[in-house]
């Protein structure tokens, strides 16, 4: 139902002219321009764009995807690799997950790289291989995934892979590289903010190591403006056609039972949906919480109407099974809504009536089933104490939830220096 994003270089959408790469007039953000200009009225004319509120944060949303753009096209380095940030707090795209670092390399199906890193305590490490990006029309395939658990990692944490072509005296620890392989995507994922920490990860080609790349000519840098124009423009029109496909035509106010992800995160299921509340509603969500020796990591959180994750440093538009506050029966409640219920598992929507709702968990030692899954009540606000079980044991004061937030702030403040 869902993809966990990732960004690739893809081809020209059809319809703008790019720059002359070589133009000697200073054009080379000529087109550039253009396509920041095509982007902007997408984000205008989007169908879901009704109030001011929409269209400011769609206009932060195209900064970001500025920034992550050319931030793309510089890491595009198949010969000298390293790993980038594919998603981050002020570059999102594509649902991403509150609770994941995301990182990737481009790489090529006829060289070896080698990764190597330091394990650190998160819930969950995992790699994905792909051989392309999305597009408004199609995503592109996962020709291979697994987590951590595939490598032998020793006392201090400490990890080695090779990918490369196929080889008949590859050994443990290496992985061949199907036709097509485009790029390496690595999540690591947290479910106690306040106290896992992250690892060390870096690549490497190996016939390249210890050598130079060339300088990049005026021609190359030209081109490369051209390139992250046309990425922009492709990003904006395929992460607004992606919610259509997945969401949109699922009844509202209901998620789906719990499914293997497609895109071939083959050790995460999701479950998925699309709310419309008014301020004097609440969803109530309720969910086993997940035994950890069969789910290590389970979150939930809520995504705009432009398919990105809500503000999670300083809302509580997010919980994880660490984060939430469990019942008496085993079930975690969260109380999605606008309004404040006082309510430790309270979801803000933060203006937002309609957005997406999306449960994941990682590093399965199982399929999952329907009973695993979600089920969900819409209610009367004024209903919750005497409709929702264990209201008192889930009562929060206001110095709790200023606690709650601040934990939040003080937890991605560090991730991001990690």
């Amino acid at each position: 139902m869902t993809t966990e994003p990732t960004q690739s270089v893809p081809s020209a959408p059809s319809g703008r002219a790019g720059a002359d790469p070589g133009d000697p007039d200073g054009a080379a953000t000529r087109g550039f321009a253009a396509a920041v200009a095509e982007a902007e009225r997408l984000i205008r004319t989007a169908p879901h764009v009704r109030t001011e509120q929409d269209l400011a944060e769609g206009l932060d949303y195209l900064a970001g995807s500025i920034k992550a753009c050319l931030h793309m096209v510089a890491a595009y380095q198949q010969d000298y690799p390293f790993f980038a940030a594919s998603t981050g707090p002020y570059t999102k795209l594509g649902l991403d997950n509150p609770d994941t670092l995301y990182f990737h390399a481009y790489i090529r199906d006829d060289a070896e790289y080698v990764v190597t890193g330091r394990r650190g305590t998160t819930a969950d490490l995992s790699f994905q291989v792909m051989n392309g990006d999305y597009s408004p029309t199609a995503s592109p395939d996962s020709l291979n995934a697994f987590d951590d658990r595939e490598l032998d990692i020793g006392p201090d944490g400490g990890f080695r892979v090779t990918f490369g072509p196929p080889r008949p005296d590859a050994g443990p620890g290496y992985v061949a590289l199907a036709p097509g392989s485009a790029m390496l995507i690595v999540r690591e994922v947290f479910s106690d903010w306040s106290n896992e920490r992250p690892g060390e990860i870096r690549i490497h080609r190996t016939d390249t190591l210890g050598t130079s790349p060339p300088p990049v000519p005026v021609a190359a840098m030209a081109k490369r403006f051209d390139v992250a124009g046309r990425m922009l423009v492709s990003r904006i029109r395929t992460f607004l056609a992606f919610p259509e496909w997945h969401y949109l035509r699922l009844p509202v106010n209901t998620l789906t039972e719990p499914r293997s992800t497609p895109g071939g995160l083959t050790t995460q299921f999701s479950s998925v949906g699309h709310y419309d509340l008014a301020d004097d509603e609440v969803m109530v969500i309720t969910v086993p919480a997940a035994d950890r020796e069969v789910a290590p990591y389970q979150g939930f959180q809520l995504g705009s109407m432009w398919y990105v994750s809500l503000d999670y440093i300083n809302h509580q538009t997010s919980l994880t099974a660490d984060q939430a506050r469990t019942d008496a029966d085993g079930r975690i409640r969260y109380v999605v809504g606008e309004r404040d219920p006082g309510l430790a598992n309270w979801i803000e929507c933060t203006g937002h009536r309609r957005g997406f709702l999306q449960f994941r968990w990682q590093r399965l030692a199982r399929d999952l089933t329907p009973d695993d899954g979600p089920t969900v009540e819409v209610m009367p606000f004024d209903a919750l104490p005497d409709r929702l079980p264990f209201h008192d044991h889930q009562r929060v004061t206001p110095d709790e939830w200023r606690d709650r937030i601040a934990a939040r702030q003080v937890a991605v403040a560090r991730r991001m220096l990690g």
